[in-house]
């Protein structure tokens, strides 16, 4: 009998341990479990966290029994720049670096995006879609540089991306301020309207959607997640990065530059952060926003990429968890259920999966004990 409780102990561990498909719906499930406890006991009703929720990802509204599909797509809209940023954390992850930058980035490709589109206003050549194209590709290049910047410091000198992307994203934020504010016509706070022709509005997606603000911006989406995968699952180049971030001296061994790999893989997580400031300001507004403040994109997306294991489906399921939770906040207000509710799932989401470490480290023990357990028998 202890025999066997011992053996599926040892099952549970190694599955734990091995399988972040389990870990991500374990903490999900732990995360969701303690709001409810946490909600019982200031004296709410959970039931109505769970109805916002409902009306969230199906559009069903439980308490007037009707539906609307414009619920649904802004949960989408909401999802969509938080993916980009758990991309651009998940790879930078998967190539042995911690990018904390992201939300620099992105405030980097959402200022180019709306320079480009601002610059657009007097011409009327939107053949091929160029001030859209041109746009998002601006927003993609500063993105990519300014990750680039952090990824030249640390191979060529050594520096804690850590340290150097924290600083970076201040000082992207002001000089996003100082950028912005010079373009002729801004206010303290907008600037003038964009070229239509650089917006990413859909009029299609917006009229199924009962004038949702979903736009094309869930394209470039889908395409950014099928080429996270492509680069990391089936490409030496993908492999290269992977090798030089588990083990350098092997890698160099393997004649891999490592130097290279580290700008490049900096460069490359920073372009998905700029893809997502492109998404934003093009897809949701018809004007540059002069931001005052992080709107936490980037810094969420460091959630988003442990949660889901760095992988791309695992990104693409935490962040439609993050932006259901996020979309849900007003209607859980109207619930009498506070939205800092969601705030708390969340972080509690990012605490269990830090756990992991620990369990790896039990099941390591315990495989030791085994070990020496069968030496001396």
């Amino acid at each position: 009998m202890t025999t066997n409780i011992k053996k599926i102990e040892d099952k549970l561990l190694e599955t734990f341990t091995d399988s972040n498909a389990v870990i991500s719906a374990v903490v999900v499930f732990l995360g969701f479990l303690v709001a409810t406890l946490l909600l019982i006991v200031i004296g709410r009703n959970p039931s109505g966290m769970y109805q916002a929720i409902l009306q969230v990802v199906s559009g069903f509204d439980s308490r007037r029994g009707s539906w609307n599909a414009r619920y649904v797509a802004e949960w989408l809209v909401v999802s969509m720049p938080l993916i980009l940023c758990g991309l651009s954390m998940g790879f930078s992850a998967r190539t042995g670096l911690f990018n904390i930058g992201a939300e620099g980035q992105y405030i980097a490709g959402l200022t180019a995006a709306q320079l480009a589109a601002v610059a657009f206003i007097k011409s009327s050549d939107d053949i091929f879609f160029l001030p859209l194209i041109a746009a998002v590709l601006a927003a993609i290049t500063a993105g990519a540089f300014w990750g680039a910047i952090a990824g030249f410091f640390k191979a060529q000198f050594k520096v804690s991306e850590v340290v150097t992307t924290i600083m970076m994203n201040y000082i992207a934020l002001f000089l996003h301020r100082l950028i912005t504010l010079r373009i002729p016509g801004s206010t303290t706070y907008r600037t003038v309207d964009f070229a239509a022709a650089a917006s990413l509005s859909n009029q299609t997606l917006a009229s199924l959607t009962n004038n949702s603000r979903l736009n094309n911006g869930i394209w470039f989406t889908l395409a950014a997640i099928l080429i996270y995968w492509l680069i990391m699952e089936k490409t030496t180049f993908g492999f290269s990065l992977r090798a030089a971030g588990l083990n350098k001296d092997a890698a160099l061994y393997a004649g891999i530059s490592v130097k290279t790999n580290i700008t490049v893989a900096m460069a490359v997580s920073g372009a998905f952060a700029g893809l997502a400031g492109a998404i934003v300001a093009l897809g949701s507004f018809k004007f540059g926003r002069i931001l005052t403040s992080f709107e936490n994109y980037g810094f969420d997306g460091i959630a988003v990429a442990l949660g889901g294991g760095c992988s791309a489906a695992g990104i693409s399921i935490i962040g439609l968890l993050f932006g259901m939770l996020k979309s849900a906040q007003p209607l859980m207000q109207s619930r009498q259920i506070p939205r800092e509710i969601t705030s708390i799932i969340m972080g509690l989401v990012v605490v269990f999966m830090s756990l992991r470490s620990g369990v790896q480290m039990f099941a390591q023990w315990r495989k030791k004990q085994k070990t020496r357990g069968g030496e001396n028998n």
